[in-house]
């Protein structure tokens, strides 16, 4: 790993160099700031017109907020996708920094960058991948925008189906004070939960989707979750097509997928049957069987600080 100095006379030289032999170069600042710096996209293709330019900001390269600070929060806000997180009664609840920073950012830039390096191998020209969060966010609400402007979406939290208020697709708290989730939307998703739940001849469950029912079904679904442990409703549905699980707090997601008998088929949990790759060796080819490596440049030593 080394850094550059881009204020340094020699930096934006080194930078160039380096992309000569590059497939890929991703910039974070704000915009302008890499045009001014003398490593944008004109002079980096110029360079290596084979490159593949990505470009992360928050606002976008233009408009009145591109040069402005701000964070996920801020850019999941004006994208809408906030707004449609939380209780009726409540404020809109933080998703982490999911939505921003690595659904609608670092997941759509990683996307269109993987894109166009397929098409540059391909063609021999790359172009620039520009991405913005507040964008990139406002694209995951696709199938909410949709159903908004079919009238199949209510733009109000807590009303609908997906926003925790159905009582099939929601999170309950057990007797320990964990949760578990459900999201048995499906008929027959359903009839597995009241079937374990031992409710499948309960009258108040006869309707799923009468919604006029939800508050009752809500609460007495409550009731029962809340009478046994979390991992007492885990084994319950372990072998459930019910759609049903734990919540599982970060620290602990390995123990309750390994209890569960998960972890052979579980990404999270499994052991690679590979072999360890050998360092410095070159990752798996996109396009075939790896080639000589690209010859390299010498570079001075003045700009550039090799560490961890």
């Amino acid at each position: 790993m080394a850094a550059i100095d881009l204020k340094h006379p020699e930096g934006v030289g080194a930078v160039l160099d380096l992309v000569a032999d590059a497939d890929v170069l991703l910039e974070g600042f704000r915009p302008g700031v890499a045009e001014r710096l003398g490593v944008g996209p004109g002079p980096c293709l110029a360079r290596n017109p084979r490159l593949v330019y990505g470009r992360m900001t928050g606002f976008g390269q233009d408009g009145p907020l591109a040069p402005r600070a701000g964070h996920d929060i801020n850019y999941i806000a004006l994208s809408g996708a906030l707004g449609t997180i939380g209780p009726a009664d409540g404020p809109p609840v933080l998703p982490l920094n999911l939505l921003g920073d690595f659904g609608g950012g670092g997941a759509l830039l990683a996307f269109g960058v993987l894109c166009v390096v397929l098409q540059a191998r391909a063609t021999g020209k790359g172009q620039v991948v520009d991405a913005a969060m507040v964008d990139g966010s406002a694209q995951l609400l696709a199938m909410i925008y949709s159903r908004l402007h079919q009238g199949r979406w209510t733009d109000r939290r807590g009303v609908n189906y997906l926003d925790g208020t159905a009582p099939f697709y929601g999170v309950y708290r057990c007797r320990d004070g964990q949760y578990v989730a459900v999201g048995a939307i499906e008929a027959p998703f359903f009839a597995a939960l009241l079937e374990r739940l031992g409710l499948a001849a309960d009258a108040d469950f006869v309707h799923q989707w009468d919604r006029s029912r939800w508050p009752v079904m809500r609460r007495r679904l409550a009731e029962v979750f809340a009478a046994r442990t979390r991992d007492d409703w885990a084994a319950v549905f372990a072998d459930a097509d019910a759609c049903v699980t734990p919540c599982c707090p970060c620290g602990r997601h390995r123990a309750i997928l390994t209890t569960l008998h998960a972890a052979p088929s579980s990404p999270t949990t499994r052991e690679s049957s590979s072999p360890p790759r050998p360092p410095g060796s070159a990752p798996p080819s996109l396009a075939g069987p790896p080639g000589p490596p690209p010859a390299r440049r010498a570079h001075s030593a003045g700009p550039r600080r090799d560490g961890p």
